[in-house]
């Protein structure tokens, strides 16, 4: 057997164990990102290469795609978190500047536009092959989790609290698409993401709040 098809039956579903270990490195990305740890990203990188087989074995090209580039981002952001913790530094984190704000929000509205078009046309977002208008707004779901998904990873690549937020904005969309295309384990999954982000959110906030950049913020 291909290993890359390997798997088990669960209540009569095959379960694949790229996808299993994908995901569970998914939300282990999470647990670390949240302790600021390096690992985040070699751990993302592995669960992106992970979800991208899977999805390639699935014929889910958008998704595989999705995966390609969060292990691009992974490298990004692995290196950018080496710079922000030379010489034994604490890596540093802080709430986005108004123009960054309006750049990552500015970011999010114009890729979910272009990808979608993209998708639509191609015919790489599973939403292109349903009949309008419910197939219009499966696309344009799927592009606004893709480019969110881009979104948060480089702000999270720029120590942002910020992208806290932006993964927020993504669940909320994120979960009840899955439920209501009856994708339950896809669901659970994103329900408990969206638990672990939101947690992620308060301790940067409560860590940044009692750090000396807000301190010197307050000053200015």
């Amino acid at each position: 057997m291909n290993w890359a098809n390997a798997g088990f039956t669960l209540f009569g579903h095959t379960v694949l164990w790229t996808d299993l270990v994908g995901n569970v490195a998914a939300l282990a990305t999470v647990l670390l990102a949240m302790r600021k740890s390096m690992w985040t990203w070699p751990v993302q990188f592995a669960g992106s290469v992970l979800l991208f087989i899977a999805s390639i074995n699935a014929h889910i090209t958008g998704n595989a795609l999705k995966q390609a580039m969060f292990a691009g981002l992974a490298v990004y952001g692995w290196w950018a978190w080496r710079r922000g913790t030379q010489d034994g530094a604490r890596l540093a984190v802080r709430p986005a500047w108004w123009w960054e704000r309006l750049l990552l929000a500015g970011a999010v509205l114009a890729g979910t536009v272009v990808v979608g078009l993209l998708f639509w046309v191609t015919g790489l977002s599973w939403g292109a092959h349903e009949p309008l208008p419910k197939g219009a707004f499966l696309v344009a779901a799927d592009a606004y989790i893709f480019v969110g998904s881009a979104v948060a990873t480089w702000a999270q690549g720029r120590a942002l609290v910020d992208f806290w937020v932006v993964w927020v904005a993504v669940d909320l969309v994120g979960v009840p698409l899955a439920f209501s295309s009856g994708l339950v384990v896809s669901g659970a999954v994103y329900g408990v993401f969206f638990v672990l982000v939101v947690a992620g959110f308060v301790k940067w906030l409560r860590e940044y709040r009692t750090s000396p950049l807000a301190t010197v913020a307050v000053a200015q």
